[in-house]
């Protein structure tokens, strides 16, 4: 791939990418009828941070400078909706055991909650920042991260101060677990979750989380943290019904929570719930894949026409992968999604469940992320799966891979 001398991503100052085989726009106006909105020999023009023109290469204006993406596939860059990215240590024993097919009873989150908090900020914001750098190099241009591994105000506090540092998706998740110092008191940790914890952590987060789920929190309990933290400004998600059928789902519908996350144990009613309402299902295959748990019904939920988004759920315990691509390839494989499907629910399925319109797109007007594939189609993404396929990434206009 050649490109022509200059600065992209300045106010000002025009790139045109060009000689792309097939550019996902996720905008059928744009491109086919389909809602990948594909463009065939097509063209992309930056300005700044944006994107302002797209279409048939032929057609492309004079800009500044040129980038020739030698007959390969463009799509937006990845949002990865869901992830606990915050934390110290790695909980490789336990998943060893557990692939082994052994008992293991040594912790689990408590673990990952009891390294967390003895790190230095130092330490974690070096380990949050390895994480997002791996997952950019694979496309993704979007983060959403959570806290839920501190458990206590101050703690809570910091993993969102440094999470902030780095993504203006942040999500307070000190309902995650009741923390191990409230073991014999859940009533009085939820009553910390949603009065000083909530305090402290609200200033830094854009969302609230609650892990609803039996040995977490049950639907009383998570109706109360995420009204709390509704009336705070926080905007409700939820983990719901990873685990076996519960009220989670049903509760996010109610709240109107951007996101329903997991969604592998659901009844009709739960389905119809969805597809009624404005909440995402977003699906973690790389949870199902790290604990050989069952998989959710993807297909189910599409003929429902709920909107799916699909995230790597990344964290220390249960889906240590930062990879999207590896997680369309699951979805394909695993869940009843086609291609076009996956693609399309980790890039505009992504920005609909942190419901942002300016990312997951490739529209003028929207921000200019991009995801450059050595491919000539998006399909090869589950065509060629583990293979790294991601050959050049865009991030607001600029090149960052």
């Amino acid at each position: 791939m050649s490109s022509s001398t200059g600065t992209t991503g300045t106010t000002g100052t025009t790139t045109v990418i060009t000689n792309i085989a097939t550019l996902v726009t996720n905008d059928p106006s744009l491109g086919d009828t389909s809602p990948l909105g594909l463009v065939r020999d097509a063209a992309v023009v930056i300005e700044g941070d944006r994107v302002v023109w797209t279409g048939e290469s032929s057609k492309a204006p004079a800009t500044d400078n040129r980038v020739d993406a030698g007959g390969r596939a463009v799509l937006p860059g990845f949002v990865d909706s869901h992830s606990h990215l915050v934390f110290a240590g790695d909980r490789t024993e336990e998943f060893n055991a557990r692939m082994s097919g052994r008992g293991y009873t040594a912790g689990g989150i408590r673990t990952t909650v009891a390294a967390t908090r003895a790190a230095t900020d130092g330490e974690l914001e070096a380990n949050l920042t390895r994480f997002l750098s791996e997952a950019l190099r694979q496309g993704t241009t979007t983060f959403e991260t959570k806290s839920g591994y501190g458990l206590t105000v101050a703690d809570e506090a910091r993993a969102l101060r440094l999470a902030a540092r780095h993504t203006d998706e942040v999500t307070y998740l000190g309902a995650h677990i009741v923390s191990p110092d409230y073991a014999d008191d859940p009533a009085g940790y939820v009553a910390l979750v949603t009065g000083e914890m909530l305090d402290a952590c609200a200033p830094h987060a854009r969302w609230i989380d609650v892990f609803c789920e039996k040995g977490a929190f049950d639907g009383d309990q998570a109706r109360a943290i995420l009204t709390a933290g509704r009336a705070k400004g926080l905007h409700p998600r939820i983990h719901a019904n990873q685990l076996s059928y519960g009220p989670g789902v049903q509760l996010a519908v109610e709240l109107d929570a951007a996101s329903a996350d997991h969604c592998t144990h659901l009844t009709d009613a739960d389905v119809d719930a969805l597809a009624s309402g404005d909440t995402v299902a977003t699906l973690l295959p790389g949870a199902e894949f790290s604990t050989r748990a069952e998989w959710p019904n993807a297909r189910r939920l599409l003929d429902a026409g709920v909107t799916v988004a699909l995230s790597t759920d990344c964290n220390p315990g249960s889906s240590f992968t930062s990879s999207v691509p590896f997680c369309i390839a699951l979805a394909v494989r695993d869940m009843g999604m086609t291609p076009d499907e996956a693609v399309w629910s980790a890039t505009a399925g992504g920005a609909a469940a942190l419901r942002r319109t300016d990312v997951g797109r490739v529209v003028p007007g929207a921000r200019a992320d991009l995801t450059l594939l050595d491919a000539p189609s998006h399909v090869h993404l589950a065509y060629r799966p583990g293979v790294p396929l991601v050959s050049g990434v865009w991030r607001r206009g600029v090149r960052v891979v």
